[in-house]
């Protein structure tokens, strides 16, 4: 059987698990891959494993210290195209995602797919150590690095190693004194988005997360999260 794809176009290969077609073979055998879990790309440093070519080379920009990838507005650059379309957000202020529960938006959908965990309290990743379950895979992630002890990430100031790549690169703003984050009202800026989020939410007075036991409202997410231990015991 043959379909269209949405530009019309007639996608003549076809996936027997999950029914998604395409116009090329090897488009194809790439897609597959997910469904056999196939990751024939390993690199030589971390053994880590790709499904593309294109992924493994990417990866190795960051071992290598190569950032090819430059913003046009800012000359900032990056190790990873993603990275470079995601900071692009920042500049356009973009955010075409939007939550049907609480109405944020959110520039990448896979941010949204976080924040709707939130809502419906999925935890979908589980750790293999301690059974501690995620909303996002990249938490479980670096969870793991508690019990493993590896740091991954390293400063090439002063060496000094990180857990969370997002550590590491906040640390480097220190040294560069790179505040990307600016308050659209005064114009203040900061180190962190987390800190400009904070600063706009007290001068408004708004504060978007409440906890669904208590009714009790606060200006981060990361806030809302530490209280509700205290109702769960956790």
């Amino acid at each position: 059987m043959r379909h269209k794809c949405s530009r019309g176009v007639e996608c003549r290969y076809c996936c027997d698990v999950c029914s998604k077609a395409f116009t090329a073979k090897s488009h194809l055998v790439i897609h597959q891959r997910i469904h056999s879990c196939d990751r024939p790309y390993c690199c030589d440093v971390y053994n880590k494993t790709f499904t593309l070519k294109s992924y493994l080379t990417q990866h190795k920009n960051f071992h290598s210290g190569d950032r090819p990838f430059c913003c046009d507005v800012c000359n900032k650059t990056f190790n990873y195209k993603s990275t470079l379309k995601k900071h692009k957000h920042l500049h356009i202020g973009e955010c075409p995602f939007c939550c049907d529960v609480c109405n944020m938006t959110f520039a990448l959908r896979s941010y949204l797919n976080r924040n709707k965990n939130f809502h419906s309290g999925d935890h979908p990743y589980c750790c293999d150590v301690c059974n501690k379950t995620f909303t996002v895979k990249g938490n479980l992630t670096r969870h793991k690095h508690l019990h493993s002890g590896e740091c991954p990430y390293c400063c090439d100031v002063y060496n000094k190693t990180f857990i969370v790549k997002s550590q590491m690169v906040t640390h480097q703003r220190i040294h560069g004194g790179e505040c990307p984050y600016c308050c659209d009202v005064c114009d203040k800026t900061f180190i962190l988005k987390s800190h400009m989020v904070r600063y706009q939410s007290t001068r408004s007075g708004k504060r978007p997360y409440c906890c669904d036991v208590c009714n009790k409202t606060f200006i981060l997410k990361s806030h809302i999260v530490r209280h509700q231990h205290i109702h769960s015991g956790e």
